[in-house]
């Protein structure tokens, strides 16, 4: 039988790989970098993960801001609530990190990845649930496909803009997908 994990070493390393990797860069991170910043052995790192993108998407999952919860009383303002998380999210320097470590994912690394992006996603699936109750949507549109409609202008304003969207554009995202709602949307 194996040793138990230590808990506060596996914290220390994360955090470790959290700062090594915001302030220098996915392409630099080595676990020996992580290993003396956590005052650790690269051996304690390879005990736990297998890779580099397996060790930085469980230091993003343990570390990136949430996305709150909120309630606004409507659909359309519970939309613009989620832009403004996700803008928040797409607006800071952790996205550089996400860029590097997209294009490494093992499968272990993508399962964890998944369980982030799920568990962010959960304050949107929970407005169209109050939308739907409170008789504002006739039917429940597929959550993934509306997260990724509002998610993916801030995205490509990013990666491909290598521009932030400001809030007045964020209003008006929000009113364009609100409006597209318009067929579920009762009057």
């Amino acid at each position: 039988m194996g040793r138990a994990r230590d808990a506060e070493l596996e914290q220390r390393l994360l955090a470790a790989a959290w700062e090594v990797v915001t302030a220098s860069g996915y392409d630099t991170l080595s676990f020996a970098r992580v290993a003396e910043r956590a005052g650790a052995h690269r051996t304690d790192i390879y005990r736990r993960w297998d890779s580099k993108a397996q060790l930085v998407t469980a230091a993003m999952a343990a570390h990136l801001p949430g996305v709150p919860e909120f309630d606004t009383g409507s659909l359309r303002g519970d939309i613009r609530a989620y832009l403004g998380a996700l803008w928040q999210s797409w607006s800071a320097d952790w996205v550089d990190v996400a860029i590097g470590v997209l294009a490494d994912l093992d499968a272990e690394a993508e399962r964890t990845f998944r369980t982030m992006t799920l568990r962010r996603a959960q304050p949107l699936r929970d407005a169209i649930v109050r939308a739907v109750r409170r008789g504002e949507l006739v039917d429940m549109p597929e959550p993934a496909m509306l997260g990724d409609l509002l998610e993916g202008p801030l995205m490509h304003r990013r990666l491909v803009g290598r521009q932030v969207m400001t809030l007045d554009e964020l209003d008006a995202l929000a009113d364009i997908v609100h409006g597209l709602m318009g067929a579920r949307v009762t009057r």
